[in-house]
């Protein structure tokens, strides 16, 4: 995959487990001239932050082998990672896990439920302009 500053996109990395959502939202982002990667596992999600340094990780909480709260416990910990925008897309909704993964350093956090994918685009692509 190519670096995006030499291509002259952004990279988005999608970390999501659920297939039909992970499917809707690179579609929605491909079609924004995203370059979009994607990992279905914390673990994966982690090797290609390391190996792309996406501009940014749109990230579940809930998924195999690592869970989003240590994922970003890894990439914050990483001085070469740690700035890369992270914003959560989760279907935990209470407030001591909004709280927890804004407090691990999350940009912004989006309950699965109560977002609109358009609206959830809008704000990546202001967060991608910056």
């Amino acid at each position: 995959m190519p670096n995006s500053a030499k291509a002259g996109k952004k990279i988005i990395l999608i970390a999501e487990d659920d297939e039909v959502l992970l499917r809707a939202l690179y579609l929605l982002f491909h079609k924004g001239k995203y370059t979009i990667a994607s990992a279905s596992d914390g673990e994966t999600a982690l090797k290609m932050t390391e190996r792309l340094k996406p501009d940014l990780v749109l990230l579940d909480l809930l998924m195999p082998k690592m869970n989003g709260f240590d994922y970003l416990r890894s990439v914050k910990a990483n001085s070469a990672l740690k700035n890369i925008p992270v914003v959560v897309l989760s279907n935990l909704g209470d407030k001591d896990d909004i709280e927890k993964a804004k407090n691990l350093g999350a940009e912004d956090y989006f309950i699965k439920a109560d977002t609109n994918l358009s609206a959830l685009f809008d704000k990546v692509k202001k967060k991608l302009e910056v």
